[in-house]
C-alpha cells in the first residue's frame, strides 16, 4: 500500500465553492454555526454542524444529527452543487491569510501507515469526540473533514505542486475571516506517479492538526475491514482524508495562557517566586516573546518580559517545549495548576485573538494573571512525534485552518 495516493473528490461543481466553504467543524458551536449558515442554503455547515437545521434543543450527538448530515448531502448533490471526480486525481490546494501563503497536497492517506505511526500523532483522542467522527464518516460514507498533516520539505515535491498551480483553477474562494482558498486538479498521470513516489520515499508524515478524524478513519476501517470478507486492502475505507502542507510553509500561532488568581500569594511574594527561576523584567508595551524560553507576563495592569534561566532547560523534546517550561516551572509549582487539561482555574487563548485579548480578560477582572507565549516550532513538534511523545495539552494552535467542503473523500 502507498503512504498516500490520488482519488475522485466529491467537491463543489464549478463556480459553487463560494457557496459551499465552510470553516471546520470543530471550531464553531452550534449558535455560531447556525448564525454563518443563516441564508447560505449549500454552506457546507449543513453538512458538518447539521443540528442547525433541527430544533435548538436537539442534543448534537443525537441520531438524527448523523441523519441531517446524509439529508444534507444528498440534497446538494442531488442539486448539483456538489460533484464527484470521475477519475482519481491530486489536487493542488493553496490558502493565503493576508501576507501567508502555504501550498499543499490534497490525497488520500494511508490508515495502515496511521496504525503503525508512520503517520505519526502528538495529541490524545478523547473517546467521546472520536465516536462523533465516527458516527459521522458512517451516516454519510464519506469523510468529509480533512486531516492537516506535514511533509518534511522536499524540493521536487513542492516543484510538482507549484506546477499545478499555474493552470487555472478549480475552485476560489474567500471565506468570512477573509482567507483565500484555491483548488487545482492534478489529472495528469505522470505527475500523480510521481508525487506517490516520492511519498513513498519519505519516513514519516505529521498529523498538525486532526487526531479525531485521523482515529475516526482508522476506527471505521477496521471495522469495515472486519466485515467485508472480500477484503483487498484496496477500497477506499484503507485511506483518509488529508491535506498535506511542507512542513515549512506551516504557520503555527502562539497559544496563550490566562489564570484566575495567585494561589494565595501576594503580588510581590509571587514575583520573587518566579525570580527564582526566570529573568524578570519591567516592559513598556505588550510582550510578544520573540525567542524560545521567552514569556510575557500582563499582571494589574502591567506587562513583564520572563526569560528562563538556562539551567532549567532539559534536553528532552517534549520537557524543552516552551508550554512545558511554564508549566513545569512557574504554573504548577507557584500557582498549583498541576493538571490544566481539567483545572478550571486556566484557560487558554489562541494567538489569532493577539495580546489585547490577554489584557482585556484579565482587567475586566475575570483573570488575575496572563502569559503569552512563543510558538511551538514545526520542527519541535515533529521531534515530539519522532520520539514518539505527546505534546502537552494547548501546544499549537495553526493558523489558517482548511476549509470543510473544499473536497471530501467518497467511501
Amino acid at each position: 500500500m502507498s503512504l498516500i495516493r490520488p482519488f475522485p473528490a466529491l467537491r463543489p461543481a464549478p463556480g459553487r465553492a463560494q457557496d459551499v466553504i465552510a470553516p471546520p467543524y470543530d471550531v464553531l458551536n452550534t449558535e455560531e454555526a447556525r448564525l454563518l449558515a443563516e441564508g447560505r442554503p449549500w454552506s457546507f455547515l449543513h453538512i458538518s454542524k447539521p443540528e442547525i437545521d433541527l430544533p435548538p434543543e436537539t442534543d448534537p450527538y443525537a441520531p438524527a444529527v448523523y441523519a441531517k448530515a446524509a439529508e444534507n448531502l444528498k440534497k446538494m448533490l442531488d442539486a448539483g452543487v456538489l460533484k464527484q471526480d470521475d477519475q482519481a486525481c491530486y489536487y493542488a490546494y493553496r490558502i493565503i491569510m493576508k501576507d501567508h501563503v502555504q501550498t499543499g497536497l490534497v490525497a488520500a492517506a494511508s490508515v495502515a501507515d496511521y496504525d503503525t505511526n508512520r503517520i505519526r500523532k502528538h495529541e490524545f483522542t478523547r473517546p467521546d469526540k472520536e465516536d462523533d467522527r465516527v458516527r459521522q464518516i458512517e451516516a454519510l460514507n464519506a469523510q468529509t473533514g480533512p486531516v492537516l498533516l506535514a511533509y518534511p520539505s522536499q524540493p521536487e515535491v513542492d516543484s510538482i505542486i507549484a506546477a499545478a498551480t499555474q493552470g487555472h483553477p478549480e475552485a476560489d474562494a474567500m471565506s468570512e475571516a477573509g482567507v483565500r482558498h484555491t483548488l487545482w486538479v492534478i489529472r495528469e498521470a505522470k505527475a500523480i506517479a510521481r508525487l506517490t513516489e516520492l511519498f513513498d520515499a519519505m519516513p514519516a508524515l505529521y498529523i498538525a492538526d486532526g487526531h479525531h478524524r485521523s482515529a475516526a478513519a482508522s476506527r471505521v476501517c477496521a471495522a469495515r475491514r472486519a466485515a467485508n470478507p472480500k477484503h483487498t486492502g484496496e477500497e477506499p475505507y484503507n485511506y483518509f482524508l488529508s491535506v498535506i502542507f511542507p512542513h515549512h510553509q506551516m504557520k503555527i500561532l502562539d497559544y496563550n495562557r490566562v489564570i484566575k488568581d495567585l494561589n494565595g500569594l501576594s503580588e510581590a511574594d509571587f514575583l520573587a517566586r518566579v525570580a527564582a527561576g526566570f529573568r524578570v523584567e519591567d516592559a513598556a508595551a505588550a510582550v510578544k516573546p520573540v525567542r524560545p524560553g521567552e514569556f510575557g507576563l500582563y499582571l494589574a495592569g502591567k506587562w513583564r518580559r520572563l526569560t528562563i534561566k538556562s539551567e532549567l532547560i532539559p534536553a528532552d523534546p517534549v520537557g524543552r517545549l516552551d508550554v512545558s517550561l511554564l508549566q513545569n516551572n512557574l504554573i504548577a509549582p507557584i500557582l498549583g495548576i498541576a493538571d490544566p487539561r481539567r483545572d478550571k482555574r486556566i484557560d487558554f487563548v489562541g494567538g489569532i485573538r493577539g495580546l489585547a485579548e490577554l489584557e482585556k480578560r484579565v482587567d475586566s477582572g475575570e483573570m488575575a494573571l496572563a502569559f503569552s507565549l512563543h510558538p511551538t516550532g514545526m520542527e519541535d513538534l515533529m521531534a515530539v512525534a519522532d520520539a514518539g511523545e505527546v505534546m502537552p495539552p494547548k501546544s499549537t494552535w495553526f493558523e489558517p485552518k482548511l476549509a470543510d467542503g473544499m473536497a471530501s473523500h467518497m467511501l
